[in-house]
């Protein structure tokens, strides 16, 4: 077992974002039977969206929103605070897989991470939102054509990108290890993502919504014209609800709908917090414009700095477990802490000393397109989206349009793209799914050990056009 970095010593098991005094007391579960035009499942950013947007678009529609937890606490309230414009986790990634319309979903991302600031001014939603941009980095060599490419084909598309060499980059952030940089000014903002749910939980309340915390959907059926929900609250507190229509936003979580299992994976992500910077330390790094981080591996971090000084350091290992496991005990890995710590201290040396406040993990649903996907089952009165791959904090906006229009049975620009009607290709059936799943992930370590020179198995995944990164 990989020893404990020190600087971790005291590091509270707990997000950051959701270890605070500001977090709201639950809402009481669901208790005997209701009913509601529409039921949405899942308190995440999806649901939250789907039913404020829901009373938005009709306020005489009767809109009921169950969380198993507390809304917010699972991936929206334990993410780096990425807010992108990108619907299709990234530039390269939907143009290679949307060339037709590719023009048309960077367009309606555009527009997408526009409402959002519209949203969160318009309800008073304090979480900080800031539009730093994105900072990517180089950190070996061979990364520097990499980021050229990414920059000639963003400007392809208009977007405000800028070339930065060894110099200029550290001039941005101090950190040794960078050797270039790529600046993309117009397309990422910075929030905090426990109190941007918390703020839509508020909205969605204003707004009329009712919600039922730690109330778990158990099953559904169809009920003449409608959907009956069989639910469980609090001390096994029996309920249901009769909904003409649903959304069921439950993303990395077992799904209600079995077609689901083959087509995403739960992939557990990690991060760390730092403590706050000192003045001298802040100086030490640089970092004025406040940008979110990330390099150019493909076992990447991302990382960036908070409203109160801190660091956020995550990513590089992406875990799956076999049978497509979530527990939570699963949040927890020493490996991974004490891996990300070193890399930490390697990126930033000169704040060695820098304590650890808090670290944690979460799952994120990934599928075999890195973007999501949509559909609808139970004759058109069910519609979900999921496979975010971890960029959800501001395409789940978007996906919540998406599963409203499905459910309305309309023909709109959103269910006439491909990215909308088409499927990723679905997974395979375990044991063949981990050995894949681990043969990527060695792959991608060994890759990154070797100037980036992809083995057979990745070439294969290329081809087929299932690249892969973590």
């Amino acid at each position: 077992m990989t020893a404990a970095h020190p600087a971790l010593a005291d590091a509270a098991r707990v997000p950051y974002w959701l270890d605070r005094p500001e977090r709201p007391d639950p809402l009481p579960p669901l208790a005997g039977p209701t009913s509601a035009d529409l039921l949405v499942v899942g308190g995440g950013y999806s649901g939250l969206w789907a039913a404020l947007l829901a009373r938005q678009a009709d306020p005489g529609r009767e809109v009921l929103l169950v969380e198993a937890g507390t809304c917010g606490w699972a991936a929206s309230g334990r993410n780096g605070g990425f807010c992108a414009a990108s619907l299709t986790h990234g530039l390269a990634n939907g143009a290679q897989r949307f060339p037709g319309e590719i023009d048309e979903l960077e367009r309606l991302g555009r527009e997408n991470l526009a409402a959002i600031e519209a949203t969160v001014a318009e309800h008073r939603i304090d979480c900080d939102f800031e539009r730093t941009g994105e900072l990517a980095v180089a950190v070996e060599p061979y990364q520097l054509a990499g980021l050229a490419q990414d920059a000639a084909l963003a400007r392809r598309y208009g977007h405000d990108v800028t070339l930065l060499d060894r110099e200029q980059v550290r001039a941005e952030v101090n950190s040794p290890t960078y050797l270039g940089g790529l600046s993309d000014r117009d397309r990422v903002a910075m929030l905090d993502p426990a109190r941007l749910a918390w703020g839509l939980r508020r909205a969605c309340l204003d707004a009329g919504v009712r919600i039922h915390e730690h109330t778990r959907v158990t099953g559904l059926r169809r009920d003449g014209g409608a959907l009956h929900a069989r639910t469980v609250g609090a001390d096994d507190l029996p309920g249901s609800v009769r909904a003409g229509r649903v959304v069921l936003a439950t993303n990395a979580f077992p799904p209600l709908l079995r077609r689901l299992r083959a087509w995403t994976v739960p992939v557990y992500d990690y991060a760390l917090m730092t403590e706050p910077l000192r003045p001298e330390q802040r100086a030490a790094v640089g970092w004025r414009n406040r940008q979110g981080l990330t390099d150019t591996g493909n076992q990447f971090h991302y990382y960036r700095i908070t409203g109160d000084n801190r660091i956020l350091f995550g990513g590089y290992d992406a875990v799956y477990h076999y049978g497509n496991r979530v527990a939570p005990a699963l949040e927890q890995r020493e490996a991974t802490f004490a891996a990300l710590a070193e890399h930490f201290f390697a990126t930033f040396p000169q704040l060695d000393g820098l304590r650890f406040s808090h670290r944690w993990g979460g799952v994120i649903d990934t599928c075999t397109r890195f973007c999501p996907f949509f559909g609808t089952a139970y004759d058109g009165r069910l519609a979900y989206a999921a496979g975010y791959t971890g960029l959800g904090v501001g395409a789940t906006r978007f996906g919540a349009r998406v599963m409203l229009d499905l459910l309305d049975g309309a023909d709109t620009p959103l269910t006439r793209l491909g990215l909308v009607r088409d499927k990723p290709l679905p997974f395979p059936p375990e044991p063949v799914r981990a050995a894949g799943i681990g043969l990527t992930r060695w792959s991608l370590a060994r890759a990154d050990a070797r100037q980036g020179r992809r083995n057979l198995w990745l070439r294969t995944l290329d081809r087929l056009g299932l690249g892969f990164d973590s």
